[in-house]
C-alpha cells in the first residue's frame, strides 16, 4: 500500500515537473522578445557562458564533476557530444532568430513536427521500422509541409531546420551513453570557447550588448543561463517518474503554446494557408499519440507486439 503510495505521489511530481519543464519552454518567445534589441548570435553566447556557470553549480551539488570528467575523454561519447553540441547551438541560434523577427509560428510549426521528424531520422540513422499508423501519421505531416511550400512557393525552412537540428540532436543524445545533465555540461564546455571568443570580439569592437543596455538588460541575458538548464532539470525529474507515452504526451504542450503566444500576444497572422498545413500536422500528431497510447496500454496489459 505504502509503495503504490509513493508511486502515485512520485508520478504527481513528475507530471507537475514535466508539466513546468515545457511550459517554461512554451513561453520561452516572450523572454526573447524583451531582448530582441541583442543579435540572436549573442543571445546564443550568453546562453552557452552563463548556463555553464549555473550548470557548474548543479554538478558540484550532484557530484558529478567524475562523469563529466570521463565523458570529456576523447572516445566515442565525446564525438557524438561534440557533434549533439554543434546541432544544439543551430538550433537554439535559428529559434532565437525565428522569435526576434516576429516568425514565432514558424518556430512552433517546427517543433510540432520535431516527433515525426524524429521518427524518419530513426528508421534513415538506426534502421529502425515503422508500422502503418506512424508511416499514415508522417505522410499527413508531410502533407501539411507540402501544402505550406506550394502556397508559399518556398519551402518552410525555419520550421524544417529547428525540427531537423533538435530532431538530430534527440538521435545522438539517445546514443551517447551519458545523463541529462552531464550530456548539457560537456556540450556546454564544448560550446564555451566559441561563445566566450564571441563576446570578447563584440567587446572590443565595441557592439557587446551586455553593459551598454542597462541594467535589466544585462540582468535578462544572465538570466539565459538558469533558464536554459532549469527546465532540463525539470524535465530530467520527469523522465525518471513518467512512462514515456505520458511524457511524449506532453511535449506538445510547448509548442501549443509558443502558437498562443504568437498569435494572441505578439498578433503573428494564423492565414487560411497556416490552419490547413498546421491541421494536416495536428491530424498526423493525433494518429501518432493515439498509436503511441495503444502500444502503451497494450505493454501494460502484458501483451507481446
Amino acid at each position: 500500500m505504502i509503495t503504490v503510495e509513493r508511486s502515485r505521489l512520485g508520478a504527481r511530481e513528475g507530471l507537475a515537473a514535466g508539466a513546468a519543464a515545457y511550459a517554461l519552454w512554451g513561453i520561452f518567445p516572450i523572454y526573447f522578445k524583451a531582448i530582441a534589441s541583442v543579435p540572436p548570435v549573442e543571445i546564443l553566447a550568453h546562453r552557452v557562458v552563463w548556463a555553464l556557470l549555473f550548470l557548474g553549480l548543479v554538478v558540484r551539488r550532484q557530484h558529478l564533476g567524475g562523469e563529466v570528467r570521463a565523458a570529456l575523454r576523447p572516445g566515442r561519447s565525446l564525438v557524438f557530444l561534440t557533434s549533439s553540441a554543434l546541432l544544439i547551438a543551430a538550433n537554439w541560434l535559428v529559434y532565437i532568430f525565428a522569435v526576434v523577427t516576429g516568425r514565432i509560428l514558424e518556430g512552433s510549426f517546427g517543433y510540432f513536427i520535431n516527433p515525426l521528424i524524429s521518427v524518419l531520422l530513426g528508421v534513415v540513422f538506426l534502421g529502425e521500422r515503422l508500422d502503418r499508423a506512424t508511416w499514415l501519421a508522417v505522410g499527413f505531416a508531410a502533407s501539411g509541409v507540402a501544402f505550406m511550400t506550394i502556397r508559399a512557393g518556398q519551402l518552410p525552412w525555419l520550421a524544417l531546420a529547428v525540427a531537423v537540428s533538435f530532431g538530430g540532436y534527440g538521435m545522438l543524445r539517445k546514443i551517447a551513453p551519458v545523463g541529462a545533465v552531464v550530456g548539457l555540461t560537456v556540450e556546454t564546455l564544448l560550446l564555451f570557447p566559441l561563445a566566450c571568443g564571441y563576446l570578447v570580439w563584440s567587446g572590443l569592437a565595441g557592439t557587446l550588448s551586455l553593459g551598454s543596455g542597462g541594467r535589466g538588460l544585462d540582468l535578462l541575458l544572465v538570466l539565459a543561463g538558469p533558464l536554459t538548464v532549469i527546465p532540463l532539470l525539470l524535465f530530467t525529474g520527469a523522465a525518471r517518474r513518467l512512462p514515456l507515452s505520458m511524457l511524449g504526451l506532453l511535449q506538445y504542450l510547448s509548442p501549443t503554446l509558443q502558437l498562443i503566444v504568437g498569435v494572441f500576444l505578439y498578433g503573428e497572422p494564423f492565414s487560411s494557408t497556416r490552419a490547413i498545413g498546421f491541421g494536416c500536422i495536428w491530424i498526423g500528431l493525433a494518429i501518432f499519440v493515439a498509436r503511441t497510447l495503444r502500444h502503451a496500454a497494450f505493454r501494460r496489459s502484458g501483451g507481446v507486439e
